[in-house]
């Protein structure tokens, strides 16, 4: 979220985003649960340009020794835009964002396992952003929730987020590469749906509070659709291995 000035026109005279999408419209939206066989559950969602893919594995031993919680299981996110990516090549490895992201993933996943019930463990969770098309942390995040629930690991809900921000001084939902570059804000909202709690929330830009106000409820509402996307990933995956064991 730059802010930086451009000639391109965000918005159009119609009303309509540079993608043709109204103020409040999502991107297309994909979820598949269960798509890599060695991870004990996984998912892949597209969102938007967005390709991206999260592993989960354990609950398993940590080494080393000393990194063990004798109370409960450790979650350890890992968040990473492959170098292929984006448009200008990404150094590999680890960088401050990515380090940032897997911590605040880490923290709102944990809110939602029962890590007490797996104490001297860790829970692995590797999220690959593929192609990144903005809203990476919320969509990596969205996933991961789905791969959780995949591995059988046991939680309160799913998490789920959604993205909202400001674009030539209107409210949008969802925002794309070139309004999350060229637009004045960008607010990333996570919740926990059956509660409505947040687990999640960052903004990059300016906002008033009425502005604030209105992108949470505009990103929450929002929310509750992807989490019907997220469950029937889940259904759709436990359908067909009911099916293949019936025949």
């Amino acid at each position: 979220m730059s802010g930086m000035k451009t000639d391109l026109k965000l918005i159009d005279e119609n009303g309509k985003r540079i993608d043709g999408r109204g103020f409040d419209e999502l991107r297309p939206i994909k979820i598949e649960a269960g798509v890599l066989e060695r991870a004990d559950g996984s998912a892949y969602i597209e969102w938007g340009g967005n390709k991206i893919i999260a592993a989960v594995y354990g609950p398993r031993e940590v080494y080393p020794k000393h990194m063990q919680d004798p109370s409960k299981a450790v979650l350890r996110a890992r968040y990473n835009m492959a170098a292929f990516s984006v448009d200008e090549r990404k150094k590999p490895g680890p960088d401050r964002r990515s380090i940032e992201l897997s911590m605040v993933i880490s923290n709102a996943l944990s809110s939602v396992v029962f890590l007490e019930q797996f104490p001297r463990t860790a829970i692995d969770v590797f999220i690959e952003v593929l192609q990144a098309d903005a809203g990476t942390r919320i969509a990596g995040l969205t996933a991961a929730s789905v791969a959780l629930a995949d591995a059988g690991i046991p939680m309160k809900d799913l998490i789920v987020g959604c993205a909202a921000g400001k674009v030539e001084n209107t409210i949008v939902l969802d925002l794309n590469k070139e309004e999350d570059n060229f637009g004045q804000a960008d607010l990333p909202v996570a919740i926990i749906p059956r509660t409505k709690d947040v687990v999640l929330f960052q903004m990059d830009g300016d906002m008033t509070q009425e502005e604030i106000d209105k992108a949470m409820d505009m990103a929450i509402n929002a929310a509750m659709k992807i989490y019907d996307l997220q469950k029937d990933a889940l259904k759709r995956k436990y359908f067909s291995i009911v099916q293949e064991d019936e025949q």
